[in-house]
């Protein structure tokens, strides 16, 4: 129901708290005000008894009065009375005063928070002396758990909020004094801690966020997090998720400026890395100058370029020119040469002997991969305030960027060579390796190991049958007249496969026979009547046990089995035939009532087409494995060829309507 509530404190509209007792009717109905939002006299008389119940010379007083201040201090009218009263300049008086301890100190700092999360007063109001007293907990070895937990959200607060009070807080507490707080086991007190490195992180001046990461890399602290964190026993929360995803995109956004700063080609030292990769790719010594001739050294070292898959063979250094990747996709190439240098110089080397509209360009892919990377990980980008999508494998490795680059270019070049790809498909390739790199990401693994097993079964076969099984399951391959559509189709599959089937019984196969003294075979053939011929080598028995039964002594005999004498029970399986392994790959042809020959198929393959043939034969269903693959295969490629003209069109559950007749039929069309 819906009602009129009258406000003692405002008139205003408002939804009635007797809503959910009363159906079906509307009233006006005079209320009382709500609990939470006191009408602002009373709060202004609560703001004030609190603010004196707090400077109270009674421990036991004070203490109550504090817990009582947390808790009102959460209601933003409540708040606004109390600042009104000054009281957070009272508040930061008492913890300057540093006469408090304990639970009188923790509900301090917590009323302190609870009033500065409303956003009234700026940061920028406090002290030097205040921001140094709470700098002074965090930097105590042993502090009470709510007063650190409190202190490091305050300076989280102050980093976040303030230039100025970042320049402060920096200057008051350092990485070091914080790692203490990591290898501890209280998940709220690391997550704090976290958030407070991401806080400096974030608000560091460019140029200091270099010498920052590098103190972060001497202090340990990416392995301090995974082990006293990440591989902790206790399930991570969705905060310290966040505060690990922020730590992770920062750490990332170090990349920025070398992924915007273009090659300078005339930059000696930068050319130099380019001679490097040469060097080591081909086993070479940079030559002398005087060594041969100016042209023939051009001509070697063009040669040489076009191998490592450089763009531009005569001065590769204009390949770096691009940015989004810039000088970060030539670091990658130097970082997988010199740390993996028997993959790079197996890539190089392999592609170089290849065709050349078949060879996989290094130079090339590294540059286009470097540049993938960077938008799968949003390089460059600001964390976002909602996610938590932090990978646990980034902090296993000080140079985690520059591994995944590594896994990632081998990867590519296996992708190449499985897709038989020229220098036309390169774009087609690295869409690909996208999806196989964007797939093997979703599942989080713990380790590069593990991200590298990953994509190893990521084939590119297996991201085709992925993409196959993604559109059956697409709502337009569920709908009815796509249903209905493969139920019309499967018949006219099912007769193709049956020919296939009764051909390559007409084509024949040759059986071989196990007996205790010599291997002999014998061959079983469809005539064009579709009558069994079998025709034998020697002396071909027709039992396949070790105890003969029955013998054919004729060296080259032939006989026919009309199709009307075949049995019900044309095959079955042998469960009595030995050996064990080729079991599975025996059947049986009855032809008369006491007369039988035992077959051992040669493999799998064969023993499915045989089977699925007498089975044509005697109108039976095909039931292999086989069958039901060709099945899908065919079915499936039938369907997208009929539905080819109809991509991107969406399909209706149900045929659209039959016109009305026209009132009369005196009407034509003329052609001309």
């Amino acid at each position: 129901m819906l009602c009129l509530t009258l406000s003692l404190s405002s008139l205003r509209l408002s939804p009635s708290p007797l809503q959910s007792q009363t159906t079906a009717q509307h009233c006006l109905t005079l209320s009382l005000p709500s609990p939470r939002l006191s009408p602002p006299p009373l709060q202004s008389q609560m703001a004030g008894q609190l603010h004196e119940r707090i400077q109270s010379s009674s421990m036991d007083a004070k203490l109550e009065a504090l817990k009582d201040l947390a808790n009102s201090s959460r209601d933003v009218t409540f708040a606004q009375e109390f600042i009104n009263l000054d009281g957070i300049s009272l508040l930061t008086q008492m913890v300057e005063s540093g006469t408090d301890f304990g639970d009188l100190l923790s509900f301090t700092l917590t009323a302190f928070v609870e009033l500065m999360d409303h956003g009234i007063v700026s940061w920028d109001t406090f002290s030097v002396a205040f921001i140094k007293k709470i700098a002074g907990y965090v930097n105590k070895s042993a502090m009470d758990t709510a007063v650190l937990q409190r202190s490091l959200a305050i300076l989280e607060s102050m980093v976040l909020n303030s230039q100025d009070l970042y320049q402060k807080v920096a200057q008051e507490i350092t990485i070091g004094q914080l790692i203490p707080h990591l290898q501890g086991t209280d998940q709220d007190i690391q997550t704090y801690t976290i958030a407070v490195i991401n806080a400096l992180f974030l608000k560091a001046p460019e140029d200091k966020r270099q010498e920052m990461a590098h103190i972060l890399a001497q202090k340990q602290l990416r392995s301090i997090i995974l082990s006293n964190v990440i591989r902790s026993p206790k399930p991570i929360n969705d905060e310290m998720a966040h505060q690990l995803y922020v730590l992770q995109v920062l750490t990332f956004n170090l990349l920025e400026d070398r992924m915007m700063t273009k090659m300078d080609p005339q930059d000696q030292a930068q050319r130099d890395i380019i001679f490097e990769l040469r060097r080591i790719a081909f086993d070479v010594e940079c030559e002398p100058n005087n060594s041969g001739s100016i042209e023939k050294r051009k001509s070697m070292y063009t040669r040489d370029y076009k191998k490592l898959g450089f763009i531009n063979h005569v001065n590769p250094a204009m390949d770096f020119t691009q940015i989004p990747p810039g000088m970060l996709a030539l670091d990658n190439m130097l970082y997988f040469a010199r740390h993996h240098q028997d993959a790079y110089i197996r890539i190089v080397l392999e592609n170089s002997s290849r065709e050349d509209k078949h060879e996989c360009p290094f130079g090339r892919s590294s540059i286009e991969l470097t540049k993938m990377l960077c938008e799968i990980l949003k390089v460059g980008e600001l964390p976002s305030e909602n996610c938590h999508d932090f990978h646990p494998m980034f902090f296993t490795h000080d140079r985690s960027f520059e591994e995944f680059f590594c896994i990632c270019i081998q990867l590519l070049n296996k992708t190449w060579k499985e897709m038989r790809a020229t220098s036309e498909d390169f774009n087609k390739v690295m869409q690909v390796v996208r999806e196989q790199i964007m797939r093997a990401l979703t599942q989080k693994p713990n380790s590069l190991d593990q991200l590298k097993s990953r994509l190893q079964n990521l084939s590119y076969t297996e991201i085709l049958k992925i993409r196959q099984s993604e559109r059956m399951n697409q709502e337009d391959f569920q709908s009815r007249p796509i249903l209905e559509l493969r139920e019309k189709i499967q018949p006219e599959i099912m007769e193709l496969i049956k020919q296939q089937r009764l051909n390559r019984l007409c084509d024949g196969t040759c059986f071989r026979k196990i007996s205790s003294r010599r291997r002999q075979g014998g061959c079983l053939s469809l005539s064009l009547t579709h009558s069994l011929t079998h025709s034998l080598t020697h002396s071909l028995t027709h039992s396949l046990t070790h105890s003969l039964t029955h013998s054919l002594t004729h060296t080259h005999t032939e006989k026919e089995f009309g199709l009307c004498t075949l049995s019900a029970a044309l095959y079955t399986k042998q469960p009595h035939i030995s050996p064990s392994e080729v079991q599975e790959l025996a059947f049986s042809v009855l032809y008369e009532s006491d007369e039988y020959l035992n077959f051992i198929a040669p493999d799998k393959h064969e023993y499915c087409v045989w089977t699925d043939g007498l089975n044509a034969l005697l109108g039976k269903e095909m039931t292999s494995d086989f069958t039901k693959s060709d099945m899908d295969t065919l079915l499936s490629m039938e369907m997208k060829l009929r539905l080819l003209d109809l991509e991107n069109i969406q399909i209706p559950e149900a045929p659209p309507p039959i016109p009305k007749e026209p009132s009369n039929y005196d009407f034509v069309y003329d052609c001309n």
